[in-house]
């Protein structure tokens, strides 16, 4: 499975936000390889997510 290319894909159609916007979800097979590949759903990372949350930083427009 083809892991997810920023220079070939667009972001909006292989993933998408949880409802709490703290998690990326992949909506295809690359998405879905792409985040546990690069683990984008990492504790620390989440935790981030959820603190810039709160402060109106995440998610990116």
């Amino acid at each position: 499975m083809p892991l997810f290319n920023p220079c070939l894909h667009r972001w909006s159609d292989h993933f998408t936000w949880s409802v709490d916007a703290t998690t990326v979800e992949g909506m295809t097979p690359s998405g879905r390889a792409t985040v546990i590949a690069l683990r984008m759903n990492r504790l620390t990372i989440v935790a981030a997510r959820r603190r810039w949350a709160e402060v109106g930083w995440h998610p990116p427009a």
